[in-house]
């Protein structure tokens, strides 16, 4: 699968929660409007860009919201890494596990937007680090940076629903995609929205991964899809 990072995710789950977070998705979707007992709905299809091309999701506006924030709405601290890949490229992600987000569970992944002489200074600083099977470096970031990201913004966020969602529920609930695209050497498609800045990646044989990214940004997930080399 082809994701904005390289890192890859478990996101095996005994079969009692699957079933627990199947009906509560059911739940969400089948209710008039998308209805949930929260007086600030999370929900995965409620998108909205502001007219500066902002888009907003999950209670975070990307390039305005801050990790602080996030976490403060998430009311978990997630775990931040700093990943540099093979091509040197620096990426701060940070990971929340389980989250129920307006009775939906999912996991979900915030890519972070800072200067890469900060990064670069985050990784000199890192307190561990790993190769991972790519060639990508991951650093475990010191407790300093940690405090220092707080109040970095959000650059994009991956979604990544405990449940597998038939296609006739992505349609209900996100519409039909302005395009799609297949996943190079893969039974995934993506279902593109770039007015919504939001990549379904639907997999036949597996979970959905929802991507979202500001739309004048969406050539980072066209781009590797059209040049996969």
């Amino acid at each position: 699968m082809t994701f904005l990072s390289g890192d890859n995710v478990d996101r095996k789950i005994f079969l009692s929660i699957l079933t627990i977070s199947l009906i509560a998705l059911a739940a969400a979707i089948l209710l008039p409007g998308g209805r949930t007992v929260d007086d600030h709905p999370r929900l995965p299809w409620d998108v909205k860009v502001d007219p500066q091309g902002n888009l907003s999701v999950l209670g975070i506006t990307l390039g305005q919201s801050t990790l602080e924030q996030a976490r403060t709405s998430f009311e978990s601290q997630g775990k931040a890494n700093l990943f540099l890949t093979p091509d040197n490229r620096y990426v701060v992600e940070v990971y929340f596990q389980r989250l129920y987000l307006s009775g939906i569970r999912a996991d979900v992944v915030l890519n972070m937007e800072l200067p890469e002489a900060q990064a670069v200074e985050m990784f000199e600083r890192g307190e561990r680090i790993s190769l991972m099977g790519s060639g990508t470096r991951k650093i475990e970031l010191s407790s300093d940076d940690m405090k220092l990201l707080a109040q970095d913004k959000i650059s994009y966020i991956t979604y990544l629903p405990a449940t597998d969602l038939e296609e006739s529920l992505i349609l209900g609930r996100f519409g039909a995609p302005e395009k799609r695209m297949p996943e190079p050497d893969s039974t995934i498609i993506h279902w593109l929205y770039p007015t919504k800045g939001m990549d379904i990646a639907v997999n036949p044989d597996g979970k959905e991964v929802i991507q979202y990214i500001n739309p004048g940004d969406f050539s980072m997930v066209t781009g590797p899809l059209q040049n996969p080399n």
